[in-house]
C-alpha cells in the first residue's frame, strides 16, 4: 500500500485545509493510506493527522518573526520531531502545501526531503515560496522577486516584520534550499501563477497546472433561496454575495463598502467570513457574517445569491467564485491575477479592478437577463472543470509517475 503524507497548515477548514482533507479521502479510496500534518487547526479528518508542534510553539515563532522577519525559520524542536515521524511513516510521496503560517521550520524540512531524495509533489497556493518576505505582490507590481527580493516594501504585511527586513537573506535561503530538491514536481493552481513560478527560481522544476476541485455533492443548487433570505430579511431583494477566509484591502472590502454607496434599496450585499470589529464597521446597508464551515450552510447562501462578488486584487485561483458556479450562481471578477482564468461569457462578467461604475453595469446587465440565463452553464463548468474527484485523478496520475520514477 502506498502512503501519501500532505503538509499543511490546516486541515479541513478554509479552502486549503478542505482540499488536503478532500485529496486524503480520495486517496484513501483508491487503495493508499494518508497522512496528514499540520500546524494550526484541524476539524475532523478520515486521513490519520499529526500536529507540528503546539500552541506555545506557535506563538514563539510569531514573536520570531514580528521582530526578526525569520518566518518559517522558528519551531526548530517541533520541525524535527515531525522528521521523526515522517521516519517512522516512510511515506511513497510528500505532498507539500503551505509551509508559512507560523508552525514549520522550512530549512530543517527541506534539507531533511533534500538528503532522503524523497519524491515532493508541491502545490502552490500563493507566492511565499519565491519571495523573501510576502505571499503576494501583485498591488504594488513589485518584480524583485524576480531576480532577488531585497528592501521589501511589504515587510509590515502578512508576515509581519515590525523591526528587521531580512528580504534578501530570505530569498538567497529559499532559493538555495528550494532548488536543492532532486525529485519535485511543482503544481500552481492557475496558469496565472504558473506564468509567475516560470519567472521565478523555481522555473527549472516539472510543473502542472491542477486547478482546485470542489465537491459537487455538497455544492450544489439549493432549491429554497428564498427561505435563506428571508432569513436574513431580504426577501425580494437582488443579493449580491462575498465570501473570503480573510477579509481586507486585498480582497476587496473596501470596494465592496464603496458598491453599497451606490446601489438603490432592491439591492442586498451579504459578506461572510467577517471579524467581529469588521461587522461592527460595515454601513447599515451590508449584512456582516461571520466564519462559516457548515458545507450546506454555506451552499445555501451561494444558492440564494443572484450573483458571487469576488472583488479580490490578488487571487492565485477563486474558490468562491467556482463554488458559485456549483450552485448555479453567476460570478463577477476583477480583471486581475488569476480571476479572469475562471469567468465565461455564459458564466459571468470581468471588470477592471477598483471601477465601481463598470461593476455596477456589470451587476446590472447580469440582473437584465436573469440569474436563470446563466445557471445550467454556471453548473457545467463546475462540473467539467472543477470536480474535485476529476482534479484529485490528475495528482494520483502524478504521484504514480514519480513513484516509477
Amino acid at each position: 500500500m502506498s502512503t501519501l503524507l500532505q503538509i499543511n497548515t490546516v486541515v479541513n477548514t478554509g479552502s486549503t485545509g478542505r482540499i488536503v482533507e478532500q485529496l486524503g479521502q480520495h486517496v484513501l479510496s483508491n487503495g493508499w493510506s494518508s497522512c496528514i500534518a499540520y500546524g494550526r487547526k484541524s476539524n475532523n479528518s478520515i486521513s490519520r493527522t499529526i500536529r507540528i508542534g503546539n500552541e506555545f510553539d506557535i506563538a514563539l515563532h510569531g514573536i520570531k518573526s514580528r521582530l526578526l522577519d525569520k518566518h518559517g525559520l522558528g519551531s526548530v524542536k517541533a520541525t524535527k520531531k515531525f522528521i521523526d515521524r515522517i521516519s517512522v511513516i516512510k511515506p511513497d510521496i510528500i505532498h507539500l502545501h503551505n509551509l508559512h503560517g507560523y508552525y514549520l521550520n522550512y530549512r530543517i524540512l527541506i534539507d531533511y526531503l533534500a538528503r532522503t531524495n524523497m519524491p515532493v509533489v508541491w502545490t502552490i497556493h500563493d507566492n511565499w515560496p519565491i519571495t523573501g518576505h510576502c505571499t503576494y505582490f501583485s498591488d504594488i507590481n513589485c518584480t524583485k522577486w524576480k531576480v532577488e527580493c531585497h528592501h521589501c516594501p511589504k515587510k509590515h504585511n502578512y508576515p509581519s516584520s515590525v523591526i528587521l527586513d531580512l528580504s534578501q537573506a530570505n530569498f538567497k535561503l529559499k532559493k538555495s534550499l528550494f532548488t536543492s530538491l532532486t525529485k519535485l514536481v511543482i503544481v500552481p493552481v492557475s496558469k496565472w501563477l504558473e506564468g509567475n513560478l516560470r519567472e521565478s527560481f523555481l522555473a527549472k522544476y516539472p510543473m502542472q497546472v491542477i486547478n482546485n476541485g470542489i465537491d459537487l455533492t455538497a455544492f450544489h443548487p439549493v432549491r429554497d433561496g428564498l427561505k435563506v433570505k428571508r432569513k436574513y430579511k431580504i426577501p425580494g431583494k437582488f443579493m449580491l454575495l462575498g465570501l473570503a477566509t480573510a477579509w481586507g484591502v486585498r480582497k476587496g472590502l473596501d470596494d465592496f463598502v464603496k458598491l453599497s454607496r451606490s446601489l438603490s434599496d432592491d439591492y442586498s450585499i451579504v459578506i461572510v467570513g467577517l471579524t467581529k470589529k469588521q461587522k461592527e464597521l460595515l454601513p447599515a446597508n451590508i449584512i456582516g457574517i461571520g466564519r462559516i464551515e457548515s458545507l450546506e450552510e454555506l451552499a445555501g447562501l451561494y444558492s440564494a445569491a443572484d450573483i458571487v462578488l469576488n472583488l479580490s486584487y490578488q487571487e492565485t485561483f477563486g474558490m468562491t467564485t467556482v463554488e458559485g458556479f456549483a450552485c448555479g450562481t453567476p460570478g463577477i471578477v476583477y480583471n486581475c491575477t488569476a480571476s479572469p482564468e475562471l469567468i465565461t461569457p455564459e458564466t459571468g462578467l470581468i471588470v477592471e479592478p477598483g471601477n465601481i461604475e463598470q461593476l455596477i453595469n456589470a451587476i446590472k446587465k447580469i440582473r437584465s437577463h436573469g440569474k436563470e440565463y446563466y445557471s445550467k452553464n454556471c453548473r457545467i463548468r463546475a462540473e467539467q472543470c472543477y470536480k474535485k474527484e476529476d482534479r484529485f485523478n490528475e495528482y494520483l496520475q502524478l504521484y504514480s509517475k514519480l513513484i516509477i520514477k
